[in-house]
């Protein structure tokens, strides 16, 4: 509809500059019939108008100048009642004929085009309108907002390197555009394989109205680029603003600690979690408490939790990780009663590990 409104206003000042030097002259009974159906379609009468304007186009095509540039505008009136019944595609065929029409000023031709460009868009037909828009865009400077359009359709068509290009240009113009352009700029960097940008674009969408999927999806992206720390620190942020909660999310909380360097962090909040029963107490959450305590190298906590590990799994490999890490802090005694738990229990055992200590 609001394509529909832009052609209608267009024709005003279609008919004002009928009479200047670079546009033929028209009749006066035509610019009277044009006035007639710019009222119609300004009244929703939009079949009514289209057929009439395509029929008045078709008479005129064939005559001289002053008929032939009557017949484009006639194309205009047409795509303005197309796109305001909703018929994008054929609204964009409208103009594409009305811009064949070497008597219309350029300028003039240029406008249809960028209305073309428009409809195209708006009737999924993406390739044509990047092609119209790549045109159009080489003798004019454009809008930051048209910038952004055509980013957003390069990227529909997965033309990453060339989608790249047209958002630096709207950044330059937007520096701080609105979240769904942030968005696609992430999208468009993520694709080209920029993805230090990409992220930047990302954090700079992210608070306590921003979904999950948009946390998730930075703190994945971190992680892709190598950045622990960093990736645990946009799901520590997103936790505590309460965007990410539940089980999942919490477990996922912990894990990236223990990735990022901070493993008594993890182990702190997995053993509170463990104690107000926000998470089961599973042999695979005790196990990921005792390997938690192990990476902060705390001694105690780190032999006591694997010793609840073995006691609960009764598996001779857990019994003997506990063994090897016993031995290795020096705890002689309990790294010796590890080992002979382990042998009963079907671990193979060096016989001389055992005879030496």
């Amino acid at each position: 509809m609001r394509a529909a409104i832009r052609l209608i206003a267009c024709i005003g000042l279609l008919l004002a500059a009928a009479a200047q030097a670079d546009a033929p002259a028209l009749p006066g009974d035509i610019i009277a019939d044009l006035e007639q159906l710019q009222r119609q379609l300004q009244q929703g009468e939009h079949d009514n108008v289209a057929e009439r304007a395509r029929t008045q186009a078709q008479r005129l095509e064939g005559g001289n100048t002053a008929d032939r540039w009557a017949a484009a505008l006639y194309r205009q009136l047409a795509a303005g009642a197309e796109a305001g019944a909703g018929r994008s595609e054929s609204a964009a065929d409208q103009l594409r004929q009305a811009r064949r029409v070497q008597e219309a000023p350029l300028s003039q031709r240029d406008r249809w085009l960028r209305e073309e460009a428009r409809l195209r868009l708006a009737s999924g037909q993406t390739e044509e309108a990047v092609a119209l828009w790549l045109d159009w865009n080489e003798r004019h400077a454009g809008s930051s907002e048209d910038r952004w359009r055509l980013a957003r359709a390069l990227a529909e068509l997965q033309r990453w390197e060339e989608a790249v290009g047209w958002v630096e240009r709207a950044l330059a113009d937007d520096p701080a555009p609105d979240e769904r352009r942030q968005m696609l700029a992430a999208s468009v960097f993520q694709h080209a394989g920029r993805g230090e940008e990409a992220l930047a674009r990302l954090e700079a969408t992210l608070g306590a109205e921003a979904p999950p999927e948009a946390w998730r999806r930075a703190t994945a992206l971190a992680q892709g680029l190598g950045d622990a720390q960093r990736a645990a620190a946009i799901w520590e942020a997103g936790w505590r603003l309460g965007v990410l909660k539940g089980e999942t999310d919490l477990r996922q909380r912990i894990e990236l600690h223990l990735i990022a360097g901070t493993p008594a962090r993890a182990a702190e909040y997995l053993e509170a979690a463990l104690a107000d029963k926000v998470l089961p107490d599973t042999l695979d959450n005790r196990r990921l408490l005792a390997r938690a305590w192990e990476q902060a190298r705390d001694r105690d906590r780190a032999l006591d939790a694997w010793r609840e590990v073995a006691q609960r799994s009764k598996a001779g490999g857990d019994w003997q990780r506990l063994a090897l890490l016993a031995n290795g802090w020096g705890r002689l005694e309990l790294a010796q009663e590890a080992m002979q738990q382990a042998r009963r229990r079907g671990a193979e055992i060096d016989p001389h590990w055992l005879s030496t200590r």
